[in-house]
């Protein structure tokens, strides 16, 4: 059991920790408008993707666990997005797109594994 319980938690500091990253990365930005808006929802979408995780881990059924898990691999795939769409030379950008590709895959996994 505590093995489920530490990867858990290992999941959710990696969501936080890319939430984290993407803001120190959009604080180097050049600040067009495209910039500044897209970095709006680049915000939301990678902490919406670490808040759901946490939901997941406290929901009160399987469809629960299901849907939150699901939003969190919609949240990483919109994280690909903007981020893709942010105009920068930032090396840092092609890791945060790496992690959330892999978040992404993950959480896939864990929606085919449920669904089974």
């Amino acid at each position: 059991m505590s093995k489920i319980v530490k990867q858990n938690f290992d999941l959710e500091e990696r969501t936080m920790e890319f939430a984290k990253n993407v803001r120190r990365f959009i604080k180097l930005l050049g600040k067009s408008q495209s910039n500044i808006e897209d970095s709006k929802q680049l915000i939301r979408s990678s902490g919406s993707i670490a808040a759901n995780y946490i939901e997941a881990n406290e929901s009160l059924s399987k469809k629960d666990f299901l849907m939150r898990i699901k939003i969190c691999r919609k949240e990483a795939k919109e994280s690909i997005l903007w981020l893709n769409l942010i105009e920068t030379d930032n090396k840092n950008k092609a890791k945060l797109i790496a992690e959330a590709s892999e978040l992404m895959k993950i959480f896939g996994s864990i929606v085919t594994k449920c669904q089974v």
